[in-house]
């Protein structure tokens, strides 16, 4: 923390203005910031105030710029890039992961070793204080995640134990790349003396091994620990408690999708804990809950490796709205260069004193009620996905019964638009158009655009029910809402 500044000065000077040609560099110099420039402002205004205005002179890439779907236009001038076009120039590749694919086409994120580690000094901070550092631990994540995720929790106290993958590493299709880093992870650790655990395939559909593996740590006397995305989480608290397996005091890090109350209860309900990971593939870390938190997605920036900044108002011009993120890099070890980045997310923001030992440590600023702010549009009409999961979440299940992933919202652009609500079958029987009509009005129930929205849909008949599980993304992810195509 000590060295904020000069981290972020040296970062942006080596990987920027003295770097190979970075989309940046033109953003910065449009804005007229040459590098001294910069340094004037971070000295005087801290590096969220130069941040801010750096904002507001155009140093800034939207959520559809930095995925590559919309060129980069600042007034007369325009550039297009893609993710890649901000590759650290001075990291190595050691391993390859990915973004998750839940709303945008997959990217691939080369990482290094310095990179992991720099996550893993926090990863041991945040574990221990849950008193966990020496718990056993495991990881369920994609091919890229596991690799990374089990050398950042085998950095201390015991090694990782177990590595279940939602991919099969056999699977059809998958890059060589990712085979051939499992198999040289798993040699390589091996020759060093510290054997890291090899891939396991369990799908999310069938998470009853790791059940198994919990329980028999619990017997044992041990604590297990488990980093995975949210919707697995529930699907394996879920089902272990239908086959009888005793999960009670398994610990949870949860990350990948909104953390909600719903899906809180439903991996506490087997007696299970459950803390949240907010970042991205993209970023890495970003924040870790709070341990005495005010929502259930209360976390504490982790603002040794990132500047965060949101903004209060909307931003029309720029189309942001407000309560929006924008994410800049800090550490050198950065695999891409994030600079007023927005990743597609508001929160709200605050600065309190919880007391909890993550703020004793120095993490001090909270964000929660993490939303994406992208839109589900359809039939012309648009509603923002705070509103769906509120429905999905607690008002269905609350009607028809069912746990919060037994429900999701599928919107399909086949010719006519299509939206279907998707209703697992192991809610047993259910009247469609009641549910249809229960979903339509407690979504039009929170403002005078949902009320006319809902009618349309209603009007149009664009809305419908199937029965069948929810679509999980290849990651495993179960998005409330899922766009087909």
């Amino acid at each position: 923390m000590d060295h904020r500044d000069a981290d972020f000065l040296r970062l942006v000077r080596r990987t920027v203005y003295d770097g190979p040609v970075s989309p940046y560099r033109w953003l910065l110099r449009r804005a007229g910031c040459e590098y001294g420039d910069l340094e004037r402002l971070v000295h005087q205004e801290g590096i969220e105030g130069a941040l801010r205005h750096l904002y507001r002179e155009g140093v800034y890439l939207t959520v559809e710029e930095f995925k590559g779907r919309r060129p980069v236009v600042r007034g007369s001038s325009t550039i297009a890039l893609s993710p890649g076009d901000l590759r650290n120039p001075d990291m190595r590749v050691d391993l390859l992961g990915q973004s998750s694919g839940s709303r945008n086409p997959r990217t691939t994120v080369p990482m290094d070793l310095a990179f992991i580690r720099d996550r893993a000094v926090n990863a041991y901070l945040t574990l221990d204080a849950r008193n966990g550092a020496d718990w056993r631990k495991a990881v369920w994540a994609d091919i890229g995640g596991c690799l990374a995720l089990t050398i950042r929790f085998s950095s201390f106290g015991q090694r990782s134990e177990r590595a279940f993958s939602l991919i099969d590493p056999r699977g059809p299709g998958l890059h060589p790349s990712y085979r051939w880093s499992a198999w040289a992870l798993r040699w390589g650790s091996a020759l060093a003396g510290m054997p890291l655990p090899r891939l396991e395939h369990v799908p999310v559909d069938d998470p009853l091994p790791i059940a198994r593996w919990i329980e028999r740590v619990l017997r044992a006397g041990a604590r297990p620990h488990i980093w995975t995305y949210v919707s697995p989480a529930v699907r394996l608290c879920q089902a272990g408690s239908r086959a009888g397996t005793n999960l009670e005091g398994a610990q949870f890090t949860v990350t990948g999708e909104p953390v909600t109350a719903a899906r809180l209860a439903a991996i506490r309900a087997v007696g299970a804990e459950a803390v949240p990971d907010y970042g991205s593939a993209e970023s890495g870390f970003i924040g870790y809950g709070c341990l005495a938190p005010e929502t259930p997605d209360d976390v504490h920036v982790f603002d040794d490796l990132h500047a965060v900044i949101r903004l209060e108002t909307p931003d029309a011009d720029v189309g942001l709205p407000g309560g929006a993120l924008l994410v800049s890099s800090l550490r050198i070890t950065a695999p891409l260069i994030l600079l007023n980045v927005s990743m597609g997310d508001r929160a709200q923001w605050s600065q309190r004193s919880c007391g909890c030992p993550l703020e004793r440590l120095g993490w001090r600023v909270h964000l929660h009620t993490i939303r994406s702010f992208e839109k589900l549009t359809a039939g012309g009409m648009t509603v923002l996905d705070g509103d769906v999961i509120r429905v999905l979440e607690e008002v269905l299940p609350g009607r028809f019964g069912g746990a919060p992933t037994d429900y999701q919202l599928v919107e399909s652009h086949g010719g006519l638009p299509r939206l279907r609500i998707i209703l697992h079958p192991s809610l047993g029987p259910l009247d469609a158009d009641a549910v249809v009509q229960t979903f339509l009005a407690a979504t039009s129930a929170s403002s005078a655009s949902n009320r006319m929205m809902a009618a349309h849909w209603q009007e149009a008949g664009l809305l419908s029910v199937e029965r069948r599980p929810p679509h999980a993304t290849p990651s495993g992810k179960i998005l409330h809402v899922h766009r087909e195509g």
